[in-house]
């Protein structure tokens, strides 16, 4: 029920087409309500004793910051007596609002008061030995303007121009979604679900991406899978990122290390390899310090295991099998624990899916869940995510719900042959060989989804662990990101993403506390907390074929994003 409008107005400039400056006035509402609504809160305080006791003279006792965003804002407020004479501002704009009922609950919708970043409240002049409770809920992710939030459209319009001219020249589809402040200030997608048949023939009968369209985000998963997960399940005390492998995996996981050294690695006799991943910990893998070679082949049996070569007078040592199952996903654990490493553990970073691999399957033994339920039950289903999941074809979604990978399966355009080697167009399955071999549910990939989807896991990050009133991880855990783990080696990292490094494919202007990640098929995350500012890229660069090259547009979509936005915004 509608209480009152608050006489309360808050002024606001803005430019007229004209050019002229002009002045709007927007109205603070104050609503009765049954009940509080159900979810966890920013944070909630009562007044005049928030700090446990009464202190006029102690400025802070009357005060509380919480974080926001400009033109979204409410809280709600009950007292313990009735009360008809006090005092309530937010960012110094009093509300008017000077009579509560006993046990009332009043929502108050403050968005022309609220600012982006901290926002303070102030309650005093309380009487009568009256006691008010205030409850603020978490920021949610609205839709919002491209240039109220700082970016130029003309320069935004150059990448749509980019894409298309791409496409008309064989790209298949992309899509880009940008968020600042809380907000979904671009949205778009280009181009079409699959463009070439088996033949690598243009396709007549073509059907429409749009922004439902699913993608594989490949090893963006490991984000949206492991490192979340692993996040939560540290932050509720069930394991440490000082644990060891071999806690989990058991002795196996160095004691049945193979014989044999890469030639790609260090040289080393079995004992000491052994004594290597004995060491290993959840954060070496998390940095990607640990030491495993980049991407072992478990899949195909015609491969030499010390150089990675294929070739059918080879027999892989470390060949787990080919089936999409349960049973050849646990025989591959078995083959990493028999993977010796490719160099000491904490002397260089090397990217390697068997460090999610591993850190996937800890998730699992830990929750005594698969990974693809954990995330469902823990971060999917509780952020309202329609449109994330690993198999999709196994979940309700069809071949038309996802873009296409490469049109000759795993054969490198039928360069590659192995037992059980996918050989048509890869739709709707996950394109990366050691995950569909884990029956579609591995740490390194699995995950497919859409722009919005992605979006909203990207703005829970930015706000700190929590969106539309739900915690999902604690503001502790969200900072462990915030520095780098690896500042003296040859990629800076910080737990699973990359950290504020241009040398990688996210382009050239991260700021000095940003993340990255990026996927095989063609995807990228930018995650910036300065700028607070969220980049999603979903693309299937390489359809028709990985020789496309055409993976190679994120840096630039990259760069002609930020040198869109104004700093000074």
């Amino acid at each position: 029920m509608l209480l009152s409008i608050s006489s309360c107005k808050v002024k606001e400039e803005k430019e007229s087409t004209d050019n002229k400056i002009i002045e709007e006035e927007s109205t603070v509402t104050v609503e009765k309500k049954d009940s509080l609504p159900d979810g966890s809160w920013q944070c909630s305080a009562v007044f005049p004793n928030r700090l446990g006791h009464v202190d006029d003279t102690l400025a802070m006792n009357s005060m509380l910051s919480f974080d926001g965003y400009s033109d979204q804002g409410e809280l709600y407020i009950t007292a313990d007596n009735d009360i008809n004479d006090f005092n309530l501002y937010i960012n110094s704009v009093k509300i008017n609002i000077n009579d509560l009922e006993k046990d009332v609950v009043y929502h108050i919708d403050f968005s022309p008061a609220s600012i982006n970043g901290k926002n303070t409240l102030q309650v005093s002049g309380i009487k009568d030995e009256t006691n008010i409770a205030v409850y603020i809920p978490y920021p949610i992710l609205k839709q919002g303007n491209l240039e109220e939030e700082g970016f130029d459209q003309a320069s935004l319009q150059l990448i749509s121009d980019i894409i298309e001219t791409d496409i008309e020249n064989g790209f298949s589809s992309a899509q880009l979604a940008i968020i600042r402040h809380g907000k979904l200030v671009y949205s778009n997608t280009w181009g079409y679900l699959s463009s070439y048949d088996q033949n690598n023939q243009p396709l007549e009968n073509k059907i429409k991406a749009d922004n439902s369209t699913m993608y594989d985000l490949a090893s963006v998963s490991k984000m949206f899978g492991p490192n979340y997960a692993l996040q939560k399940l540290i932050s509720e005390g069930k394991l440490s990122v000082d644990d060891h492998i071999y806690e989990y995996l058991g002795e196996r996981f160095y004691e049945d290390t193979m014989d044999f050294t890469y030639t790609f690695g260090a040289d080393v006799d079995l004992e000491t390899m052994k004594a290597w991943k004995k060491s290993l910990t959840i954060a070496d893998l998390l940095k990607h310090e640990g030491g495993f070679p980049p991407a072992p082949r478990y899949f195909n049996l015609y491969l030499d295991a010390a150089s990675q070569e294929d070739g059918e007078e080879y027999e892989n040592l470390l060949y787990s099998g080919n089936e999409h199952s349960e049973k050849t996903k646990l025989e591959t654990i078995n083959a990493i624990c028999k993977t010796p490493l490719v160099y000491k553990p904490g002397s260089r970073t090397l990217y390697s899916d068997v460090d999610y691999m591993i850190l996937g399957h800890i998730v699992e033994i830990v929750s005594d869940m698969s990974l693809d339920e954990y995330m469902k039950e823990n971060f999917f289903e509780p952020l309202d995510l329609s449109r994330i999941s690993y198999n999709p074809l196994e979940n309700g979604f069809s071949k038309n719900d996802c873009a296409a990978t490469e049109i000759n399966g795993n054969t490198r355009d039928g360069v590659v042959y192995f037992p059980g080697v996918r050989t048509e167009t890869i739709q709707g399955e996950v394109h990366d060989g050691k995950a569909y071999i884990s029956g579609g549910v591995a740490g390194n990939a699995g995950v497919f989804s859409d722009i919005h989807d992605v979006s909203r896991l990207v703005q829970m990050i930015l706000n700190d662990g929590q969106l539309d009133g739900k915690r999902i991880l604690n503001k502790a855990t969200i900072n462990l990101l915030k520095k780098p783990y690896t500042a003296n080696m040859n990629s800076t990292r910080t737990l699973g993403w990359v950290y504020s490094d241009p040398n990688t494919n996210g382009g050239d202007y991260y700021s000095e506390v940003s993340l990255f990640h990026s996927g095989f098929t063609g995807t990228g995350i930018y995650i910036d907390f300065i700028r607070k500012i969220g980049i999603v890229l979903l693309d299937n660069g390489i359809h028709p074929k990985r020789d496309s090259k055409k993976i190679e547009i994120r840096d630039k979509f990259f760069n002609q994003v930020i040198l869109a936005y104004d700093e000074e915004n």
